[in-house]
This record gives structure tokens, C-alpha cells and sequence, in this order.
């Protein structure tokens, strides 16, 4: 069973980047297809993005297109997600995620993981 551990949250201004990252352990890494998610104060968790065992296919929701980058380390069982151009909007708890199943359906079927997730907040 995995475990997952992120880091890399903080506060940062809108405009501004950030990167977190997930440390995985446990398993076997480049078996799971990971992603991230995240929750918003009164708002149900949503999918972000999500990347394929080997990081040749990656998924991402509407709203972080062009913005947010998800890339994997295998040999250091680690996933990031680039954040830039980060808006007030994308101010959440930022879950990383991991699952058995195909990175394509993560956004619709969830991930059988879950890290303890990490504050984002983006100050105007």
C-alpha cells in the first residue's frame, strides 16, 4: 500500500508560482498513476491533473490548462505539480493522489490513495 506525503504549499501572490511535490512510499511506484486534486473552503474536492505510470499521458481539468504542469520522478517516487500564473481562484488544499487505474479515469472514478494534502493560498 502506498503512502503519500506532500509538500511544497505556502502562500503566494496572484500572478505567482508555486510547486508542490509528493514524495510516495510503500509501493511500487511507477505502477500507480498519480494526480492531484484539491478542496476549496464549502466546495467538494475536484481533480486538477493526472499522469500516467510512465509520464507520457497527462490530464488536466479545464481550469488549470496552460497554467499547471504535472510531472513525475520515478526514480525518485515523486510527483510535482507546477502551478503558475496562479489566480485567487486556486486558493485550496491540494490532495496528491495515486491509483492502479489508468491516469484517463482518475478524474471521473477517483484514486484508491491519498496524501494529507497541502495549503495553497493566492493573495490579490
Amino acid at each position: 500500500q502506498v503512502q503519500l506525503v506532500e509538500s511544497g504549499g505556502g502562500l503566494v501572490q496572484a500572478g505567482g508560482s508555486l510547486r508542490l511535490s509528493c514524495a510516495a512510499s510503500g509501493g511500487t511506484f511507477s505502477r500507480y498513476a498519480m494526480g492531484w486534486f484539491r478542496q476549496a473552503p464549502g466546495k467538494e474536492r475536484e481533480f486538477v491533473a493526472a499522469i500516467g505510470w510512465s509520464g507520457g499521458s497527462r490530464y488536466y481539468a479545464d481550469s488549470v490548462k496552460g497554467r499547471f504542469t504535472i510531472s513525475r520522478d520515478n526514480a525518485k517516487n515523486t510527483v510535482y505539480l507546477q502551478m503558475n500564473s496562479l489566480k485567487r481562484e486556486d486558493t485550496a488544499v491540494y490532495y496528491c493522489a495515486a491509483s492502479l487505474s489508468p491516469a484517463q479515469s482518475m478524474g471521473l472514478m477517483g484514486p484508491g490513495y491519498w496524501g494529507q494534502g497541502t495549503q495553497v493560498t493566492v493573495s490579490s
